[in-house]
């Protein structure tokens, strides 16, 4: 006889299993952590064995946790696509979209004007996070399709790539180098740089361009939004490293933007999407409108 496993027993045992504690997971239920815990034992019961091995500060998946995890995901996958499927309306649509902080302000505004202009009945709403983040959200089904820089390391994802896109050496109004046309990297080497924090992509981009190159750039300040470096560097704070795409819309005199000598770093913008999850041919809409945009 087959156990009776309810859905949201699934999906709590999924959070505890991500986050590998049961106070957070409580936290992000929205549960207390005795009603939580007894969530879990009842699905443990019901299986006959644990799922988790519980240590005193955290919890590790068992044999048996481990391959309900892969099971559990695929179940709820399921179900949650089946019911979009069903409910999916031939008038009104809606659209979840996550993009990263260095190409949302610049990137989506213009591709979200024109879809609505073909597609005026389609909610969109938009996620703005980090690329790891983004490609959890995509991966479980949280969003449908996310736009950021390549490479990334998900299996069952798939990447469009759009274009390539330059990076530029970004200095402040009356720079020693502001009367050359293209820069080489070393001569900016011993300079402070304005950089992103730790967890952008933008950030490992500029590292690794810069080891190829042999240098290890002076990171003096951190920042989480690139108009906070562009006002410092305009306070010359130091230099940066931005995307065209930033540099496109800026209109302030107090900064100006050089290419860099070859090797000239670049980042390869692309569209992913998860190829397992159901999508809406509002989604497929977009995904078309984006390609047709842009390659």
């Amino acid at each position: 006889m087959l156990p009776d496993i309810e859905f949201h027993h699934l999906r709590a045992f999924l959070v505890v299993a991500r986050l590998g504690n049961f106070t957070r997971a409580a936290g992000e239920l929205g549960l207390s952590q005795s009603a939580l815990s007894r969530t879990i034992q009842k699905l443990e019961l019901q299986i006959g064995q644990p799922v988790f091995d519980r240590k005193p500060r955290e919890v590790i998946l068992t044999d048996v946790g481990k391959l309900l995890l892969e099971r559990a995901k695929s179940i709820l996958a399921l179900v949650e696509d089946t019911f979009a499927e069903i409910t999916e309306s031939d008038t009104f649509g809606k659209i979840r979209i996550g993009a990263i902080p260095t190409i949302a302000p610049y990137f989506l505004p213009g591709i979200l004007q024109s879809y609505a202009k073909k597609y005026a009945n389609v909610t969109v709403s938009v996620q703005e996070d980090t690329s790891a983040n983004l490609l959890r959200k995509c991966n479980h089904g949280d969003i449908d399709v996310a736009i950021l820089a390549l490479p990334f390391e998900v299996q069952y994802l798939k990447a469009e790539p759009l274009f390539e896109e330059e990076l530029l050496l970004l200095l402040p109004k009356g720079h020693p180098l502001e009367k050359q046309k293209e820069i080489h990297i070393a001569e900016v080497k011993s300079t402070p740089m304005v950089m992103l924090g730790t967890g952008h992509c933008l950030s490992d981009q500029i590292r690794s361009f810069c080891s190829r190159q042999s240098l290890q750039p002076v990171s003096i300040e951190r920042t989480s939004q690139i108009a906070t470096i562009q006002e410092l560097v305009s306070l010359n704070h130091g230099v940066s490293i931005v995307p065209k795409m930033a540099s496109d819309l800026d209109t302030s005199k107090n900064r100006i933007y050089r290419s860099f000598s070859a090797p000239t770093p670049t980042r390869t913008i692309a569209l992913v999407s998860n190829p397992y999850r159901y999508q809406s041919r509002w989604v497929k809409a977009f995904r078309k409108h984006v390609r047709s945009e842009y390659c």
